[in-house]
């Protein structure tokens, strides 16, 4: 198990309970991958560094995730399916 970070920016458009709603489908693909989450930072609505689909503002999620490397290929084909979803990333924590 390694550790990874998953940051991901939402479509601002959504409702509040849509964002729920997608929050949990994201920790639901990250524990069926095989991975724990850590504590959820929500920065909350940001504006992005430059637009997305024509949408300059966006809903900011990080997560702390502990998981298999392989487990990251099936969590991104979920990510890249889902349309609310305007850009994600996974990276990998070095040890401190």
């Amino acid at each position: 198990m390694r550790n990874y970070e998953l940051a991901y920016i939402v479509d601002p458009e959504l409702e509040e309970q849509a964002l729920t709603d997608l929050e949990e489908k994201v920790m639901g693909w990250i524990e069926s991958a095989g991975g724990k989450l850590g504590k959820i930072d929500r920065w909350g609505k940001r504006r992005m560094a430059y637009p997305i689909n024509k949408k300059t503002d966006g809903y900011y999620y990080f997560i702390p995730i502990e998981m298999p490397p392989q487990a990251g290929a099936l969590i991104e084909r979920d990510l890249r399916l889902s349309e609310q979803i305007l850009r994600f990333m996974i990276t990998l924590k070095e040890p401190s």
